[in-house]
């Protein structure tokens, strides 16, 4: 076995290098890489994407167009942690537009149907802080919210 991390591959019906395309432009630090095509007599037309190998914000994917057989759910989600709301405004922007759906507390689907989840980096904290009283009214905050609201977040840490 390799030492060098792990590799995520994501099954696609026939969307994998424009699914590819797309999350390279959405995250810094990504590039796309090999791309192999299925050859004549395989179960997908010849010629047609088979893989493409990409890296998203140094994370290693591997898009696969295997066909309609497997669809996405929320139960494999990635996470995006971030510094600030605009941070946040941006992941949320870009991973929703053009077919992707807002969700509930801070998830969302984009619009290859792979679930994300934006979160403020400090989050964690909040809701692990050995005050029960702040744990519980950042919670009771977040679970009204779909799109996180770092300053209604802070408010509610602070029991403003």
């Amino acid at each position: 076995m390799t030492t060098d991390g792990f590799t995520t591959c994501l099954w696609f019906d026939g969307q994998a290098e424009e699914a590819a395309h797309f999350y390279v432009s959405v995250f810094k630090n990504s590039s796309i890489g090999k791309i192999a095509r299925y050859p004549e007599g395989a179960p997908q037309p010849a010629g047609s994407v088979m893989t493409v190998e990409f890296t998203a914000n140094g994370h290693r994917f591997l898009g696969l167009n295997g066909g309609p057989e497997f669809r996405f759910s929320e139960a494999v989600s990635f996470m995006i942690f971030c510094e600030n709301q605009e941070e946040i405004d941006y992941y949320w922007t870009r991973l929703t537009e053009n077919g992707g759906e807002p969700g509930p507390c801070g998830w969302l689907k984009d619009r290859f149907g792979v679930s994300w989840q934006v979160v403020p980096d400090r989050l964690d904290a909040m809701i692990t802080d050995p005050d029960p009283a702040k744990a519980a009214r950042v919670t009771q905050a977040f679970m009204a919210m779909s799109k996180f609201d770092i300053a209604a977040l802070d408010k509610a840490y602070a029991g403003e």
